[in-house]
């Protein structure tokens, strides 16, 4: 049992990490010499990075904040998950710790997918690798989701 909550709790914690490189990292589609994220658009310019917000369109701001909901969900049910841990009674399931879970990998899809609609359509654009680490979390956590649900205490 104890290896089965070592394995879950790794699980979770490569998840978050996952979301949070993710929601941070300034590559979330390439361009040539530049990098957009959901934060900034970087340019290399003579040896030089140059760095502006990115745009105040109301779709790359739905796409923060789910992506930061995604994060502060994840997180949340860790802390739900040692809590329950150590406070739920014999033979109980790890509820709270799913939902919260879940809902964190639904916030990642719908942040990708709008992401993935809405983004400029340039011929030179690919997807970078912020980008594939969002979808890599979101199946990732939606299987952990699971797993709490059907995990019980134990002794």
């Amino acid at each position: 049992m104890l290896l089965i909550l070592l394995g879950v709790l790794i699980l979770h914690l490569l998840i978050l990490i996952l979301l949070i490189v993710s929601t941070a990292v300034s590559a979330w589609s390439v361009t040539g010499g530049s990098t957009t994220d959901l934060w900034y658009s970087c340019l290399t310019n003579n040896g030089g990075y140059h760095c502006r917000p990115a745009s105040n369109e109301d779709w790359i701001q739905a796409v923060q904040a789910l992506m930061i909901l995604a994060v502060l969900f994840c997180f949340f049910s860790l802390v739900a998950f040692l809590y329950q841990l150590f406070k739920l009674v014999k033979g109980g399931r790890f509820f709270f710790t799913a939902i919260f879970q879940i809902l964190a990998s639904l916030f990642v899809m719908c942040a990708a997918i709008i992401y993935t609609v809405m983004s400029p359509d340039d011929a030179d654009k690919a997807f970078g690798y912020a980008y594939v680490l969002a979808w890599v979390a979101f199946p990732l956590s939606l299987i952990s989701g699971l797993i709490y649900i059907v995990l019980r205490k134990k002794e």
